[in-house]
């Protein structure tokens, strides 16, 4: 055999050999680098375990602690670090406005036992008066006053010089939206429902209105006629040029005012 058929030979050996250990050795698999995600840093803050009707004394069961992002923490919470001793403290406090579940507690929302609800809830410079009201609901609306609506207040009396025989009933708008802070005992609408109709009204007045109120309450009957939402805000008084309404004999007549 020639010098170069032996070079051949042995260099087609070497590859051989090469490529069968090639072959043999297993595969290297690469296995994707997994990304770490550190938690956001939270804090415990007291919330309502479930919805608190205004007026209500919060038991312990109303309370909770839950973990909340730092980062979108309300102003005014209640931190579980700031208060060594619970829940506790709050626990038979009064809800001068309504909770909802999970919503964080705030201590201007609360009112203790020993403080009057209805007074903590009046806005300063006002008075909480309470009028007579039909429990059938002929004088209010039928029924359908609630807490929180705006009302107008209607007076009616008897004119005696605008009579044939017997006095003439007379109404007029004594007080022009106004707030019902409570009908009867209930202070709130519950559940979307019709609360009981009680037999007053208890209304939010400046003390020029409570002077108003309490007279005509003496001499004349009052109504409540409830306010449409989209008008509430109008806080114009009553038309001084035409503000009575005359029913003479079933005829209803403006009258003005002298």
């Amino acid at each position: 055999m020639s010098p170069a058929r032996i070079i051949i030979l042995a260099i087609a050996v070497v590859a051989g050999l090469g490529a069968a250990l090639l072959i043999s050795r297993p595969p290297k698999v690469t296995t994707p680098s997994e990304t770490k995600y550190e938690p956001a840093p939270t804090v415990e803050v007291l919330v309502a375990a479930a919805d608190v009707p205004i007026g209500n004394r919060l038991a312990a069961g109303d309370l909770k602690w839950l973990a909340w992002p730092l980062a979108s923490l309300p102003a005014e919470v209640i931190r579980r670090q700031d208060l060594p001793g619970g829940e506790a403290e709050f626990v038979g406090q009064i809800a001068r406005a309504p909770l909802y579940g999970s919503e964080p507690i705030r201590r201007e929302k609360l009112l203790k036992a020993d403080s009057g609800f209805l007074s903590a809830i009046l806005p300063p410079g006002k008075r909480a008066v309470a009028i007579t009201t039909d429990n059938r609901g002929a004088n209010t609306a039928g029924g359908f006053v609630l807490p929180n609506d705006r009302v107008d207040v209607i007076r009616t009396t008897r004119d005696d010089s605008n009579s044939r025989d017997g006095s003439a009933p007379v109404s007029e708008t004594l007080i022009a939206n106004v707030r019902v802070l409570a009908i009867g005992q209930n202070i709130q609408e519950k559940n979307g429902e019709k609360v009981v109709v009680g037999e007053t009204a208890t209304l939010e007045l400046d003390p020029k209105q409570v002077e108003a109120v309490t007279l005509a309450q003496k001499t004349s009957s009052l109504s409540l006629s409830l306010r449409s939402l989209q008008d509430a805000g109008d806080k114009s008084p009553p038309s001084e040029d035409g503000g009575l309404t005359l029913v003479r004999y079933g005829v209803v007549t403006k009258a003005v005012k002298p």
